[in-house]
């Protein structure tokens, strides 16, 4: 994807080396519009389904990140801190979503609750190595599109499926060739209790490499962050609260217990690798790159990005 995206005129990694260091680029022409491009398409496809549309903060305080299940001042973290400060940038929407909620008890008559974020990501990468670090594959900063749902414990498994097939949905409409792992649990990070990683095939890296996951977190950062949910009265709890009543006297009505909810999350779109993808996948033999057809709606009709012409 490197030397097709210099030939088209698409990126350059050296003036963001200057600028910036190594693993950040400037995208330029038909890719900066095809960055906005696969943004818009995810969020169009979330808000479709029923999600709300946000846009997060870039830096959070390191409670939140740790409350999410990372570790922010640790060795070999992948935040970046904030020097003199209690704020990290924020490595995915999913931290700034989960603090939305902190501390705060819903009933559970609004649950599931469905949001969509599009937010910029910063990871250090540290200790990364390998073919994947050069060009797009392991950047410093990139743009992403974040699915995040507050649920009950009975919704959330059938949410996880619910989120892994709108993923599966939208890399079809792409016409990109990949496959879901159902994650072993010597892979998973603290959150999660299951994850789903998706990979589509990168011909530059002559493999499959990861472009999205799903992650069912039961209430692991629930407790962290304590958002609660009050059970409606036909749930089980209210029904156990109700046969506590009773006794010699007054009847006192019995205070039905809050319970955590449980956070899922799942990517719908990480651009550098959609933007890979697209490139390697889509390459024509006179050097052009065929635009998929569901993005060409978010690229002013462009369905084709062509060398650029020369002066």
């Amino acid at each position: 994807h490197v030397e097709v995206a210099e030939m088209l005129d698409l990126v350059d990694f050296e003036a963001a080396a200057e600028v910036s260091g190594s693993k950040f680029y400037y995208l330029k022409n038909a890719a900066a519009m095809l960055e906005l491009a696969l943004v818009n398409y995810a969020m169009a496809k979330c808000a479709a389904k029923g999600f709300t549309l946000l846009t997060t903060p870039d830096l959070v305080r390191d409670t939140a990140v740790e409350k999410c299940g990372f570790q922010p001042r640790m060795a070999n973290t992948q935040v970046y801190s904030i020097e003199n400060s209690d704020l990290c940038l924020a490595g995915t929407a999913e931290i700034p979503l989960g603090g939305l909620y902190a501390d705060k008890i819903l009933e559970e008559a609004d649950l599931p609750v469905r949001m969509a974020a599009f937010g910029h990501c910063f990871r250090t990468e540290a200790g990364a190595a390998g073919a994947a670090t050069k060009g797009l594959y392991r950047v410093h900063q990139f743009s992403k599109v974040e699915m995040f749902v507050l649920a009950t414990p009975e919704q959330s498994e059938a949410i996880h499926e619910e989120l892994i097939e709108l993923e599966k949905e939208m890399f079809d409409e792409l016409g990109l060739h990949f496959k879901v792992l159902d994650m072993p649990s010597g892979d998973l990070g603290a959150p999660a209790y299951r994850k789903y990683d998706v990979e589509a095939w990168m011909p530059g890296l002559d493999r499959y490499g990861e472009i999205s996951s799903a992650s069912n977190c039961t209430d692991f950062q629930a407790r962290r962050l304590n958002i609660r949910y009050r059970p409606g009265a036909d749930s089980e709890a209210a029904a156990a609260a109700k046969g506590q009543e009773g006794g010699k006297g007054k009847k006192k009505k019995a205070k039905v217990p809050t319970r955590f909810v449980h956070t899922l999350n799942a990517t719908a779109c990480a651009v550098p690798r959609m933007i890979i993808c697209i490139l390697e996948n889509f390459q024509q033999e006179d050097g052009t790159v065929d635009i998929p057809a569901a993005l060409q709606p978010f690229m002013g009709g462009m369905a084709q990005i062509a060398p650029p012409a020369k002066k």
